[in-house]
Parts: structure tokens; C-alpha cells; sequence
């Protein structure tokens, strides 16, 4: 049996993710510093989201729970992923 993998979706790689999927052009240190503040508040809109949460599925080849695509904030949406990612449900 081999040793579950860890992965973690860094800030940096949201902030990728957010141009990348969405077109949205946020500094990753403005992103950290402002985790707490809603998606909106950097340009994302929902559907931006439901686009990153498709792309992190596909990356690491699992189903984000459902409420993923529903975290208003970055830190929620982080803290969301890196516990299914390292859980792995």
C-alpha cells in the first residue's frame, strides 16, 4: 500500500488559477493579506469559481464537496479544498 499524497492549493496558486480560469488579475500577497474578503471584492464571480473548482477537480482527480463552488471568501475556499485534498473526499 503506498503513503496517501498531500497536496495543498497554495494562495499563489489561486491567485493563478483566478487568471488562468476567470481572467481575474489578483497579486497573490494582496490575497493573503485580504483572505477574509468576499470573491467579489477581487473580481470573481461565481461562475469564475465553479470554473477553478472544475480545474482543481481535474488536477487532482476527486470531487470537491459541493459547497466549494458556494465559499465566499479565499480562506474559506482554501481551507475547503486542502481538507478534501487531504482527506481525500
Amino acid at each position: 500500500m503506498t503513503d496517501q499524497l498531500s497536496y495543498q492549493v497554495t494562495v499563489e496558486e489561486l491567485a493563478a488559477l483566478m487568471k488562468r480560469t476567470a481572467g481575474v488579475h489578483v497579486d497573490p500577497v494582496a490575497l493573503q493579506q485580504q483572505a477574509d474578503d468576499v470573491f467579489d471584492t477581487f473580481g470573481l464571480d461565481s461562475l469564475g469559481l465553479l470554473g477553478i473548482v472544475a480545474e482543481l477537480e481535474k488536477r487532482y482527480a476527486l470531487g470537491l464537496p459541493e459547497q466549494a463552488e458556494r465559499c465566499k471568501t479565499p480562506a474559506d475556499f482554501l481551507a475547503l479544498v486542502n481538507g478534501a485534498l487531504k482527506t481525500g473526499v
